[in-house]
């Protein structure tokens, strides 16, 4: 071999390896390589943020983490979350020391630690200064990670029981069923993860439309924090009903809303599913006492959606509200009143026409008078793959599981306790056109908290959602979240070496 051969081979070498390892055509494309069906592998990394859970002195914050078992994550890798801001990006990067509790590295001792995949780990916290927490799970421990936070105020403004199921950073946020009137108090809260700035715009949609507001835009969240921005400093008039959107110039956050009213309790709103033609919003509790649909269309064209209600014996019209015409870029709402009565419910709305996407959510309120509580259920995705919901007590919790189309078979899994117990797992079959709320079932020998795991076997899309209870002097504190697919796994092309594409 002479001198120039042996640079050339090692320059296509090179050039393979920068290049890649494949040549994708489609299937039966004249001499090309069909390519093969991607494989659906564990996700190696995910990123949770809780927002600060109150600014009550007398809130409780309960924080359950649970990463179900998943084939194939191999044995290492961890999980942890932290006070957001604990850390900051230089201290991470040049290892300088801090305040932290351990002295050591800069960084505050975490909130949760857990241990292994398929048993919960839980923390606590007490009073207004509980910070947003930021968490990262690897290896093991990243797919499906889910962490519940479940906050209860006895009294003041906002009493009840705040519960929301932490989540991933994104860009862009949809929150409709927010509100400015009076007796409300709604903060949009952004979290960081990340070393840098983020910047983000909030707008507000009233029933008239856009709402003008300098003040939302740009607003800036440094690295490893969170804000709380109070949605009546936006704008100047009251507005009982809104469409909150946060959108992210620059970074990634993590967005929800917390509303609080001076009579009706409070809860965490979560973002709606994406804006869709044909939208599920599972779970309304049977003894719903009031329930506030609030709809939005984002783009330039009116939404007439057709309303509907998944019972447990099929699916029926609401009574008086069939249909609901929504105006584009205005917020539409109107009260069901007590239109699960008595029975386990899920609405569904479907265009009656041409397709539209809208997003929704629901405001639900149990109890009468002085006894009432409030909690929100946006639209929300099919569980797809698998969806778990942590944080479930040995009394309390009601799993929502719908099949809006065809039928459908759905295992549910009751991990082990945080303090002991066994998994056990339930088969349920929902039959199309149905809402059932099963009693979730309970690990053997329970000891402390425990999360539930949906994994659909058969059959049509299923949404779900699960609410937790905790009746404090009469008064029906409760929490909803829904159910979304956990994203646990990720499709990776097959690719295979093809040097010919060093010839083309």
């Amino acid at each position: 071999m002479n001198r120039t051969t042996v640079p050339l081979i090692a320059g296509v070498a090179a050039l393979v390896a920068v290049t890649g390892f494949a040549s994708m055509s489609e299937p039966g494309a004249s001499g090309g390589t069909t390519a093969k069906a991607a494989a659906q592998l564990p996700v190696e990394r995910t990123s949770l943020l809780c927002p600060a859970p109150s600014t009550s002195d007398i809130a409780e914050t309960a924080y359950t983490s649970f990463t179900p078992v998943t084939k194939d994550t191999g044995t290492g890798g961890k999980a942890e979350l932290v006070a957001a801001g604990e850390q900051s990006a230089d201290a991470k990067k040049d290892g300088k020391k801090g305040s932290g509790k351990d002295g050591k590295d800069g960084k505050e001792k975490p909130v949760l630690t857990p241990k292994e995949p398929g048993k919960p780990v839980t923390g606590e916290a007490s009073g207004a200064e509980s910070p947003a927490l930021v968490g990262t799970a690897e290896g093991r421990f990243a797919p499906g990670w889910a962490v519940q936070q479940t906050t209860e105020v006895e009294a003041g403004d906002g009493r009840g029981l705040l519960g929301l199921a932490c989540s991933a950073p994104d860009t862009d946020f949809w929150f409709p069923g927010a509100g400015t009137a009076k007796e409300r108090t709604d903060y949009v809260h952004l979290t960081n993860p990340d070393d840098s700035a983020a910047v983000a715009d909030i707008e507000l949609y009233g029933k008239d439309g856009a709402l003008k507001s300098a003040v939302g835009e740009g607003v800036k969240i440094p690295a490893h924090s969170s804000e709380a921005v109070l949605l009546s400093t936006l704008i100047d008039e009251p507005q009982t009903d809104l469409t909150v959107h946060v959108t992210v110039r620059s970074g990634r956050v993590a967005a929800a809303v917390q509303s609080l009213d001076d009579t009706l309790g409070g809860d965490w709103l979560t973002a709606s599913a994406a804006p869709a033609g044909s939208l599920v919003l599972p779970g309304i509790p049977k003894d719903a006492t009031s329930v506030r649909l609030v709809a939005f269309v984002p783009g330039e064209a009116d939404a007439d959606l057709k309303v509907r209600l998944a019972s447990p014996t099929g699916t029926i019209t609401p009574a008086g509200h069939e249909t609901l015409h929504v105006k584009a870029g205005m917020t539409a709402a109107v009260d069901l009143g007590d239109v699960t009565r008595g029975e386990a419910g899920s609405l569904l709305l479907t265009p009656t026409g041409r397709s539209t996407p809208v997003v929704a959510a629901l405001r639900v309120v149990r109890g009468k008078g002085d006894a009432q509580e409030t909690a929100f259920i946006p639209a929300t995705g099919p569980v797809g793959a698998r969806a778990t919901a942590a944080d479930n007590r040995s009394k309390g919790s009601t799993l929502s599981l719908v099949a809006p189309g065809r039928g459908a078979k759905v295992k549910v899994t009751a991990s082990a306790g945080s303090g002991g117990g066994t998994a056990v797992s339930k088969t349920y079959t929902i039959k199309g056109g149905t809402t059932q709320n099963v009693q979730a079932p309970v690990p053997s020998g329970l000891k402390g908290t425990y999360a539930l795991t949906v994994e659909p076997l058969s059959g049509g899309p299923v949404h779900a959602s699960r609410m937790l209870e905790a009746a404090e002097d009469g008064v029906p504190m409760f929490t909803v979240q829904t159910l979304p697919d956990d994203r646990g796994t990720v499709k990776v092309p097959v690719a295979e070496q093809d040097l010919s594409v060093l010839q083309k």
